[in-house]
């Protein structure tokens, strides 16, 4: 059983940054697809972004390209969201998910490709 924890949320201003991150346990983290997809309210949940199961591949959702960037360390079994230049519509709570099988080189951006999600963090900008 793979269990996830979100960490990092918090209330920021519009132009600020946080780095969330999403700590694994159970399994084999280095052959895991991790995605990060976010939910605002009144809204379904959206893709955020991914990595493949091999890490060699990432996507980027096109609303955040430029200002979010997905990363991995799999000595610490954790998988990282920078968000730069945040802005009151990336306002959400934002969930780590991960899928342990499936193909290996393709990057999961569809909430029914994963196994496991986390409980979720809160990210609130502010104007």
């Amino acid at each position: 059983q793979v269990q996830l924890v979100e960490s990092g949320g918090g209330l920021v201003q519009a132009g600020d940054s946080l780095r969330l991150s999403c700590a694994a346990s159970g399994g084999t983290f280095s052959s895991y697809g991790m995605g990060w997809f976010r939910q605002a309210p009144g809204n379904e949940r959206a893709f955020v972004a991914a990595f493949s199961r091999s890490g060699g591949s990432t996507s980027i959702a096109d609303s955040v390209k430029g200002r979010f960037t997905i990363s991995r360390d799999n000595a610490k079994n954790t998988v990282y969201l920078q968000m730069n230049s945040l802005k009151p519509e990336d306002t959400a709570i934002y969930y780590c998910a991960a899928r342990n099988d499936g193909h290996w080189y393709r990057v999961p951006s569809m909430q029914y490709d994963y196994n496991y999600w986390g409980q979720g963090t809160q990210v609130t900008v502010s104007s």
